[in-house]
């Protein structure tokens, strides 16, 4: 069964998403990724697999982030308005990379099978 943590958790990370995608302030994103990589690991937490979130914390919160904000210290903060043309060829090769894993996906055991 579903905890109460759960969907909550996970209504955070997919409203964290939409707005790291619809975001122009570039240092404003790599903020919000941050935050979005510390709720992963709480999730992590929350599902007894504190080695993954202890991962998820150190690399996608910590490592990560000051990467991005070092490179953003040597660029401008805002997005350039070259690339806010569709690009459907990209969508397409996402579209397909994802339904590919989802295929993948249905040769997995049951979660907690111990099969």
């Amino acid at each position: 069964m579903i905890d109460v943590i759960h969907v909550v958790l996970f209504t955070f990370l997919a409203v964290i998403a939409i707005a790291v995608i619809r975001l122009r302030d570039l240092f404003a994103a790599v903020m919000l990724m941050g935050i979005f990589s510390l709720l992963s690991a709480s999730l992590f937490t929350v599902m007894d697999a504190v080695d993954v979130a202890f991962t998820e914390a150190a690399v996608g919160a910590g490592i990560s982030t000051i990467l991005m904000l070092a490179t953003l210290s040597l660029t401008t903060s805002k997005e350039s308005a070259l690339y806010q043309r569709p690009q459907p060829m990209a969508l397409i090769a996402v579209v397909l990379t994802g339904a590919a894993l989802v295929y993948a996906t249905f040769d997995m055991p049951r979660y907690g099978d111990p099969a």
